[in-house]
């Protein structure tokens, strides 16, 4: 694989960005500043530091926005970065919200349905299978119980619903949040999905795919990273590993939802999109030719299955004043 395919010239694309960051914010949405909800990942810090570099730190506000299954290392990178920035901060837990709501009561039942011993202690997570190698995707439950025992078992489409209906809850209670501080400001908001979880529909619908701006959507997350070491933040950040954060049990987003890593995930995206074969993918990525048709076919089915979460609502009759046809 030849690690200079996805190379651009990072302070170029940094000027470009907080330039245009600068006209939306106060041209486009006539806003005064930008709200940025930092996980302490690549993503959402790459966005609060343009976003720094379009406004200046006293016109960007960042939440920290923990629960009960946050990884405590999130939350102290995610403290790291705003100090490192300089820009005001506010760390909201929101699991007493989330228990109040039910999040975690529904999430619970769903797992006690296939695993009865499920309760306190245990851990578990949600892991994707089968697509990326030609087969029909489908999605395993892993627990692990006090004691480090695991526990494997197919997901039925009810219990899947519901658990994922559940934790959705957690990206809708922070985006809540986001816009109270964006309209008590006049700030607008910073969505912070990279090129492939766009692409691929890695977000929720009124939740973490809502808002004002989304600054970094082209950029595959290989060139997010890179640019974070251009805009010189810190290292525990540079180096930290993409993970859900959603699940009581770590878990990879290539384990919950790719299928591959994201360094080989950015690879195939951008080959499918310049028309490569996927005998060329195959010899890039070291992969099998059968994978890598694969591959390509779960990127255009996910592309399919998820293109309503890019869709504003849908009108039933037109309102032409404003531009919406039916």
């Amino acid at each position: 694989m030849n690690p200079a395919l996805l190379d651009i010239d990072y302070e170029r694309e940094a000027d470009r960005i907080a330039e245009a960051l600068r006209d939306i914010t106060a041209r486009r949405l006539h806003r005064r500043g930008l709200v940025v909800a930092i996980s302490g990942g690549i993503d959402s810090s790459v966005c609060a530091a343009l976003a720094v570099r379009a406004l200046g730190a006293d016109r960007v506000f960042t939440l920290i926005l923990p629960e009960r299954d946050s990884s405590d290392d999130s939350a102290s990178r995610a403290t790291l970065l705003a100090r490192h920035l300089g820009v005001r901060s506010e760390t909201v837990d929101i699991q007493p919200t989330l228990a109040a709501i039910g999040c975690y009561q529904a999430r619970d039942a769903a797992v006690r349905n296939l695993i009865p011993a499920y309760g306190e202690g245990w851990k578990f997570k949600i892991a994707i299978d089968g697509g990326s190698e030609g087969r029909i995707n489908r999605f395993r439950l892993i627990a692990q119980s006090p004691d480090g025992e695991s526990h494997v078992r197919d997901l039925a489409l009810n219990e899947y619903l519901i658990i994922v209906a559940a934790t959705n809850f957690k990206q809708r209670v922070r985006k809540t949040l986001e816009y109270f501080h964006a309209d008590r400001l006049n700030y607008a908001v910073v969505g912070t999905p990279n090129r492939v979880e766009y692409d691929q529909g890695f977000f929720v619908k009124n939740g973490d795919g809502s808002a004002d701006v989304k600054p970094i959507a082209h950029l595959y997350k290989t060139q997010v990273y890179a640019l974070a070491r251009h805009l010189g933040l810190p290292e525990r950040i540079c180096t930290a590993v993409p993970t859900t954060d959603t699940y009581s049990l770590e878990q990879g987003q290539d384990e919950f939802y790719y299928g591959l890593p994201y360094e080989q995930m950015d690879i195939a995206l951008w080959a499918l999109n310049h028309d490569k074969p996927p005998s060329w993918l195959a010899e890039a990525i070291g992969i099998s030719l059968a994978r890598a048709e694969a591959t390509y076919e779960d990127i255009r089915t996910k592309r399919r299955t998820t293109r309503y979460l890019h869709q504003p609502p849908v009108l039933a009759g037109s309102v032409p004043e404003l531009g919406n046809d039916a």
